[in-house]
C-alpha cells in the first residue's frame, strides 16, 4: 500500500522549512521510529551534514527520529531496513547519479509500493514521475539513466510558473519547456505549484493545498486541475 507525499518545494515565502507540512508530515511517519533522510541533491551544494541537520533541527518535535543516509557505511542496507523515506530537494541530475551508483533506486521504488511512507520534495518529488526529464535543474553531472521511480504514472514539474504576460523577458517560459519536452515524449506532466503537494494512498493519488495544478498532455490543450481533485487516472 502506497502511502506518499510528493510536494513542489519545502519552503514557502515567508515561512520556514517544511513547516506548511509539517501536520501531513506527522501523519505520514506516524508509525515510524526514525526516517531516514537522503541529502543527496544537496541544493546550492551544502553538505551532506548541514542538509541533514536542518532536517533534524526542524522535525526533532515529532515521534520519529531523522538519520542522515550519508551516516551509514552501507547505505543499501540502510535504505533496505528504512522505516520511513524522505527526499529532499536540490539538483536532481546529482540526485538520479548518486541514487544509481548506490544502486538505490529501484530498492527506493521496491520499499515505496510495498508500503514504506515516503516523502519527496522537490528534487525528490521529481523523481517520482516516469523520467526526470521535466526537471528544471541544470545538468551539472550526467545520471546513467534519466529513468526515475515510477510512482506516478506521469512526469512532474515542481515550482511550476505561469507565464508572466506583463514580463518583457522573451526566453521560454515553463509551458514552452514541457511542449518542447511533448514534441518527443508522449506522458503528461504534471505543473505542480508552490504550495501544492500529491498525496498517494494505495492505489489513489490526491491533489493537495489550495492551489490548482496545471496538466499537460501530447497534443493536446493544457488544463487546470483544481485542488482536491484526483490524477489517480491521469496517464
Amino acid at each position: 500500500m502506497k502511502r506518499a507525499i510528493l510536494a513542489s518545494t519545502s519552503t514557502l515565502y515567508g515561512q520556514k522549512y517544511l513547516s506548511y507540512l509539517l501536520p501531513e508530515i506527522s501523519e505520514l511517519y506516524n508509525k515510524c521510529k526514525e526516517i531516514i533522510f537522503v541529502p543527496y541533491a544537496r541544493p546550492g551544494g551544502i553538505s551532506h551534514e548541514n542538509y541533514t541537520q536542518m532536517v533534524k533541527e526542524t522535525l526533532k518535535d515529532m515521534s520519529f527520529k531523522v538519520k542522515g543516509l550519508h551516516e551509514f557505511k552501507n547505505p543499501y542496507k540502510a535504505m533496505s531496513e528504512a522505516e520511513g523515506i524522505f527526499i529532499g530537494g536540490g539538483n536532481t541530475f546529482v540526485l538520479v547519479d548518486k541514487l544509481y551508483r548506490n544502486n538505490l533506486m529501484e530498492l527506493i521504488r521496491e520499499k515505496i509500493w510495498n508500503g514504506t511512507p515516503y516523502l519527496g520534495t522537490s528534487a525528490g518529488t521529481n523523481i517520482c514521475g516516469l523520467t526526470m526529464q521535466t526537471t528544471n535543474d541544470m545538468p551539472i553531472v550526467y545520471p546513467s539513466s534519466f529513468k526515475t521511480l515510477g510512482i506516478v504514472p506521469f512526469n512532474l514539474n515542481p515550482h511550476y510558473l505561469d507565464a508572466d504576460i506583463n514580463s518583457t523577458h522573451k526566453g521560454e517560459t515553463r509551458e514552452t519547456r514541457i511542449a518542447e519536452f511533448h514534441s518527443i515524449n508522449t506522458h503528461p506532466v504534471v505543473g505542480l505549484r508552490e504550495g501544492s503537494w500529491l498525496e498517494l494512498k494505495e492505489d489513489k493519488i490526491i491533489l493537495r493545498g489550495t492551489l490548482s495544478a496545471r496538466i499537460f498532455k501530447a497534443g493536446e490543450a493544457a488544463y487546470e486541475l483544481e485542488a482536491n481533485s484526483s490524477l489517480t487516472k491521469l496517464n
